[in-house]
């Protein structure tokens, strides 16, 4: 599943800000079964380009093709296919509802994928087993951005976009959680889309572009 990019560049983003890019008006075109990180500093539209490729943004000039159709022209009815089987997005605010129980927010899901690990091994790896069942509201940040990365490796998916998705881990649970992503990547032939405040990382990429 091959993502391109055209002279894109978001209306907000003002000149100065993509004049070093390596994206924002450049063409790059996006191979299946790659690992990518985008490093870029706040304020330079890392989740901006998560949420156009997921289809939630169309402010922005030039164009963004999935399987070389432009994704301006999809309907409703293709993004919610691409977001039930091929798209699967790990906000950077999480988007977990706080009222429920973990367990709840994840079986939420209405489909899942049959041939990679299940809740609770996905939740064991990450130690946070012991944690499902405790309202969202009382989990550290930590712990909910490990429950919503579960729910986005249960789905299927073709290219997993992550915002950030270390921001609030330690090293052990950083490393942990990188496994787990390569593990869930692997398994479907997939690749990964994230971003990052710095070079360095535990989740090792074939190619790495500034913003």
């Amino acid at each position: 599943m091959r993502i391109t990019l055209h002279q894109l560049v978001p209306t907000p983003l003002p000149d100065a800000s993509i004049r070093s890019s390596e994206v924002w008006g450049e063409s790059v075109s996006l191979e299946n079964s790659k690992c990518v990180r985008l490093v870029a500093q706040s304020g330079k539209g890392k989740s901006t380009l998560l949420h156009i490729l997921y289809g939630l943004r169309f402010d922005y000039k030039g164009s963004c093709e999935i399987e070389q159709e432009q994704v301006s022209t999809f309907s409703t009815g293709r993004w919610r296919e691409l977001w039930t089987n091929q798209l699967s997005l790990l906000f950077q605010d999480l988007r977990l509802f706080q009222h429920m129980t973990a367990r709840q927010n994840l079986e939420l899901l209405p489909k899942v994928y049959q041939s990679g690990p299940s809740l609770e091994e996905m939740c064991k790896v990450l130690e946070i087993d012991h944690l499902l069942d405790r309202a969202v509201s009382t989990l550290s940040l930590g712990q909910q951005q490990r429950f919503a990365l579960v729910r986005n490796l249960l789905k299927p998916f073709k290219w997993l976009l992550l915002d950030e998705p270390f921001s609030h881990l330690d090293d052990d649970n950083a490393r942990r959680a990188a496994r787990l992503i390569e593990t869930s990547a692997q398994i479907r032939n997939a690749s990964v889309l994230y971003t990052s405040l710095s070079q360095s990382s535990p989740l090792p990429c074939d190619l790495c572009l500034s913003l």
